[in-house]
């Protein structure tokens, strides 16, 4: 993480940052957040990241009393003040008020943080195991991205000290939903198929580019419930996500393994790029304020 930090839209150092112990989002994970990848000092697809976190936030019952165009400003102001024109940002609503044990005298309904931090490294082809039952996608949050992300996360940590790289997550109907913070995407011939949000997953901002991108590069694209049958048939396997883009899959354990990357992977990677380079040449523009 780097050393500066927003907290509430005001600019300090990470170690000036203080908390209250009582905030009910910190004592019950009852928050949302969202990760950005910043490219050339701007952050891509924020206008998508805020409809998504409004959406969560609706769901939980989280006031976001922080205008949209500020929290832009701020996150681009933040990526230079860290000179980090190329990483990512982590910006987080965390209610404050509400419950028995809640305690958060003099703070906002809702506190705002924003850190950056370097770009991860990821293997040029990811290493996954499959997990059922670890997504419930009757829920009533099932696909919201909240700060309760402990199921999640520790899935990672677990399967990364064994080696890989993320877990395939299977939902409670013995179908494919999602990597831990990925969406999936399987390939054969010309056709790419997906997980519907149905499925419990994450409506990622990445999936959602390439929802456009992949029929504009050519192939059919599919949103339909996958079983690990279709593992069997799949030529290509690749994730997407803020901080790995469009990234190969080699092996699934434990019975698969593809080409990574494949022909299609790199054409679709490739396809999400020529999109990237528009729009950050329109946030530009946003910046600078040219009409």
């Amino acid at each position: 993480m780097d050393s500066l930090i927003i907290h509430n839209n005001r600019l300090i150092p990470l170690a000036e940052a203080r908390l209250s112990p009582g905030q009910m989002g910190l004592l019950m994970g009852w928050g949302v957040f969202s990760t950005l990848r910043i490219y050339e000092g701007i952050p891509f697809a924020f206008d998508r990241h805020w409809a998504r976190m409004s959406r969560d936030a609706e769901r939980l019952g989280i006031a976001l009393d922080y205008a949209q165009e500020n929290v832009w400003k701020s996150i681009v102001d933040l990526a230079a003040a860290n000179q980090r024109p190329e990483g990512v940002a982590r910006i987080s609503f965390i209610k404050n008020h509400g419950g028995i044990w809640a305690d958060a005298p003099g703070c906002p309904p809702t506190d705002l943080l924003i850190f950056t931090r370097q770009l991860s490294a990821w293997p040029a082809g990811h290493k996954l195991v499959l997990v059922p039952n670890a997504i419930y996608s009757a829920g009533r949050l099932a696909g919201a991205k909240m700060l309760s992300w402990v199921q999640n996360i520790g899935t990672h940590e677990r399967v990364h000290d064994e080696g890989l790289d993320d877990a395939l997550l299977m939902n409670e109907r013995g179908q494919l939903a999602e990597c831990t913070s990925a969406n999936i995407f399987l390939v054969r011939g010309r056709e790419v198929r997906t997980p519907p949000l149905s499925s419990g997953c994450l409506p990622g901002i990445t999936r959602s580019v390439l929802l456009e991108v992949i029929p504009s590069a050519g192939f059919q694209l599919l949103e339909q419930d996958l079983t690990p049958a279709d593992l069997d048939t799949a030529e290509e396997v690749f994730v997407s996500s803020t901080t790995r883009e469009v990234a190969a899959v080699g092996s699934i354990q434990p019975n698969w393994k593809y080409r990574a990357p494949g022909n299609v992977t790199r054409e679709i990677a490739a396809a999400f790029q020529r999109y990237v380079k528009p729009h950050i040449l329109r946030a530009e523009e946003r910046r600078s304020g040219t009409p």
